[in-house]
């Protein structure tokens, strides 16, 4: 063996995780050797600081690849009104789209374009900002979130769920429910106020920073950062106007998720330090994007002031009192709601001297479902035929039940069945003058169900 190859340190094996290990997204071969690379490196390597990635970020086939996801998504234009069937039938096509982008980029003459901003209606019965930028946009911050994703995810810890490739919100119930059967019945609830609107940038940025060396990266991202958001007043005799943020990064934005998870990693890590819960109340910490618990056998002043001091003091952020509580679930009737489900501790149903952890669907989340199948069947849709109408009941049921049939659920799905089989019955009584009736000798459940293919959950 040679002095050179004696003196070289030796490099760690890396296990993978299934998002690099499992080319399960579909990408080119060659987008996804990168994206392994990269998680690798940045793996074997905690402190290293990547300094040559703007040019994977303007490669054709990380474009390509960029704009196939953009295109499977088809959402709504930005404000050039430019969409994604505009551009597939323009004289250039995707394929020129694309390369018209690659050059662009490569010539840095790119600028990011403005957000258009919409309101959306919340659960709570309040609206948020979702910030809409232009296809071309999408594509480059796909692009670059496909790069830099796997070096940030080479840092983030197991506690934190939300916007991550292989990571859902069942896991993160999952691992409540963990915790909670391990003893930690003591939880705080905890609540950030607007936080996608209220990240400081030159915080994020000091964060970014500390693995991202490349200058054009770090100036796409403040372009990012800092395009202008097209707000359109109440008041509809208003004309647009356009702000310009000094805080947070727009949510819906592509970018946006990696950076407010990236972001909230810190918390993460500190929680983690030895003079954190972690360690001085052995409490545990789940986090789905800014929604977060911390889960211990006792809540004490030290965890809250803990929580205070790190968000708001040292992070810049704000915490919504209003929202935010200690749950003691070991308390009679005490519950947890938690990104739509509900743990409670209930009574054993044969009288036993015990008490199950149960988590079923939150009675919040089934009214909302209820609130989403009057809108699809209501009296002014009497017109809509009838196989169209019960296919858009089928949709709507089923991507309920897929993320809503988790744990304990049947008996609210079952209530759920009930209600839209008695909602369809009123519903096709009333369509004419002539009453409706199902087939002589078929009950109305067997008509619904059977013959005209309502989905039963």
């Amino acid at each position: 063996m040679s002095e050179e190859n004696r003196t070289r340190p030796e490099r760690k094996y890396i296990p993978l995780p299934d998002a690099f290990a499992v080319n399960g997204m579909g990408l080119p071969e060659a987008v996804f050797k990168l994206r392994k690379r990269l998680y690798i490196k940045a793996k074997q390597e905690p402190k290293f600081r990547f300094y040559t990635l703007y040019d994977r970020i303007y490669r054709r086939d990380v474009l390509g690849a960029a704009w196939d996801r953009v295109a499977a998504n088809d959402g709504s234009p930005g404000v050039d009104g430019v969409s994604i069937k505009d551009i597939k039938t323009s004289l250039q096509g995707a394929e020129g789209f694309v390369d018209e982008l690659h050059h662009t980029l490569k010539a840095k003459r790119y600028r990011p374009q403005t957000v258009r901003r919409v309101m959306i209606p919340k659960a709570n019965g309040g609206e948020r900002p979702l910030g809409i930028p232009t296809i071309r946009d999408r594509v480059v911050q796909t692009a670059a979130k496909l790069v830099l994703e796997p070096i940030f995810e080479a840092d983030f810890l197991d506690v934190s769920y939300g916007y991550r490739p292989r990571r859902s919100a069942h896991d993160a119930l999952n691992a409540i429910q963990s915790g909670l059967e391990q003893g930690r019945t003591a939880v705080l609830d905890a609540d950030l106020k607007g936080y996608f609107d209220s990240i400081p940038h030159d915080k994020l940025m000091a964060c970014v920073e500390m693995r991202i060396a490349d200058g054009s990266v770090l100036k796409l991202i403040r372009q990012w950062l800092r395009a202008p958001i097209l707000e359109t007043p109440d008041d509809k005799h208003q004309p647009p106007r356009k702000v310009y943020p000094r805080r947070g990064t727009p949510q819906g934005g592509v970018i946006s998720a990696l950076l407010a998870n990236l972001y909230l990693h810190w918390l993460d890590k500190r929680f983690h330090d030895q003079d954190g819960p972690a360690q001085f109340a052995g409490a545990q910490l789940v986090r789905y994007a800014d929604d977060f618990v911390i889960l211990a056998r006792y809540q004490g002043q030290r965890i809250t002031d803990w929580v205070q001091s790190t968000v708001e003091d040292w992070m810049g952020l704000e915490i919504n009192r209003d929202k935010t509580r200690i749950v003691m679930l070991e308390s009679a009737g005490a519950s947890l709601d938690f990104l739509g489900y509900r743990f409670r501790f209930e009574p054993d149903k044969f009288g036993r001297p015990i008490r199950f952890l149960n988590c079923v669907p939150s009675p919040a989340a089934c009214a909302r479902e209820r609130d989403r199948i009057r809108e699809i069947v209501n009296k002014k849709r009497c017109f809509t035929p009838i196989p169209k109408l019960i296919g858009e009941v089928n949709r709507q049921l089923s991507g309920w039940a897929n993320y809503f049939g988790h744990g304990r659920s049947r008996p609210a799905l079952r209530r759920i069945n009930w209600f839209v089989l008695q909602r369809m019955i009123r519903h096709l009584k009333r369509r004419s003058q002539r009453p409706y009736r199902p087939p002589e000798g078929v009950s109305w459940y067997a008509h619904l169900y059977q013959q005209l293919g309502l989905v039963r959950l």
